[in-house]
């Protein structure tokens, strides 16, 4: 079964890096097809679940296109998401214009999503005080920390994501050490209404 799933989902990544060349033709330039999936300003496209990207600090946002680029992110079979990313941040990095897509990005007008995501954001504050110290009090992140900003972003993707964590889809190749460290601090959420309270919270910030 894992074979097959695997074999649908390479097949769908040829088929996505397609669609980034003819979107790269219809677009006139090498970056306006991220807003194919992305939406307007990449502010996120909820219905074909592809995140918030506008917002994002650069030096995050490069990092984890190199991530997916190498397949420290995004090469497990289960991590379908990370498998349609994986072919984008190869061609950005084999074509050299990888820092000239993350420069594109971040000069978009980021505006805050929509919320999605329903919790007990008076309980997810209280788990939140596990993130202070990295993400900072308001979610603003802490560059010298390499912690983005968590505030402002897709709610549905951070509770992707942290879920990704627990179960091992992100953080477990030691490539992508902060996806590592994590791992760990996901790890310390019990169980998805955790998970879900500690978004709602972060939706207040």
């Amino acid at each position: 079964m894992n074979r097959i799933v695997f074999g649908l989902l390479r097949t769908w990544a040829l088929l996505l890096l397609l669609l980034l060349m003819i979107g790269k033709a219809i677009a006139g330039n090498d970056f306006d097809y991220c807003l194919l999936c992305h939406g307007a300003n990449a502010n996120g496209n909820y219905g074909i679940r592809a995140p918030k990207i506008s917002g994002m600090e650069p030096w995050y946002l490069a990092r984890q296109l190199e991530n997916f680029a190498s397949g420290a992110r995004g090469a497990l079979a289960d991590d379908a998401s990370g498998h349609e990313m994986g072919p984008v941040g190869l061609r950005l990095k084999q074509e050299g214009i990888l820092d000239a897509a993350v420069k594109f990005i971040t000069a978009l007008d980021s505006k805050r999503p929509a919320t999605t995501v329903g919790g007990d954001a008076a309980q997810g504050r209280k788990l939140y005080a596990t993130c202070t110290a990295c993400h900072g009090a308001r979610g603003e992140g802490n560059a010298a920390l390499q912690s983005p900003a968590l505030a402002s972003r897709s709610d549905w993707y951070l509770v992707t994501q942290l879920k990704n964590f627990q179960l091992g889809l992100r953080g477990s190749d030691a490539r992508d050490t902060y996806g590592v460290q994590m791992r760990g601090i996901a790890a310390t959420l019990s169980d998805d209404k955790a998970i879900t309270d500690v978004v709602a919270y972060i939706n207040t910030l």
